[in-house]
């Protein structure tokens, strides 16, 4: 299986680098993450804000606010970046659907059915269920919520996942990933 994750040692290095103002760093990390970003959010952008923006744009938008405030940005382990990626993604596709809404005149608190897509996530949990998915991985702790993202919404084989979060083995990143789904599935079910 071909991997997907970034290689470990340039993100930490490539951060460390935009953040001393190279481009030559910052577009190599763009060219890392835009491929994952793009198959994470292809098909997240419902009917609605597609007349006004296509996934490359917003995945493009989304890059740049995260980078921009890539000082902010404390990584402790590889697939926080990732995580980081997502959550900038995920803000721009709502605010991409707000805006849409709002410019057709129609009510802003409309269900956003944003994830109506062939992801993992949406294969395992269904559409209607991701905003208490949203809801629930907020409450996990940071590593159990970084291990849910990168197998669920990334495809991220458990040997990626170790590599990522710097376990010993796949073995590990699989009870790690095991543990984090539990209490996700714990919190979905108080919700």
């Amino acid at each position: 299986m071909e991997s997907t994750a970034p290689p470990l040692e340039s993100t930490a290095t490539l951060l460390s680098r935009v953040r001393d103002g190279d481009s030559a760093a910052r577009e190599r990390l763009c060219a890392l993450y835009l491929p994952i970003l793009m198959r994470w959010a292809h098909g997240r952008l419902p009917p609605v804000a597609r007349d006004l923006a296509e996934t490359a744009d917003v995945v493009q938008v989304a890059l740049i606010k995260a980078l921009k405030a890539i000082d902010h940005f404390q990584p402790q382990r590889e697939g926080a970046f990732l995580a980081y990626l997502r959550t900038a993604l995920l803000n721009v596709v709502r605010s991409e659907i707000g805006r849409s809404l709002r410019a057709a005149g129609r009510v802003s608190d409309e269900v956003l059915d944003y994830a109506a897509d062939d992801s993992m996530l949406v294969q395992a949990i269904g559409p209607d269920l991701v905003w208490d998915y949203e809801r629930a991985l907020a409450e996990l702790t940071p590593e159990w919520r970084e291990a849910v993202i990168l197998r669920l919404e990334f495809g991220f084989s458990f040997e990626e996942i170790a590599a990522a979060m710097q376990r010993p083995s796949a073995n590990a990143a699989r009870m790690l990933v095991h543990r984090a789904i539990a209490a996700l599935s714990e919190r979905l079910g108080q919700g």
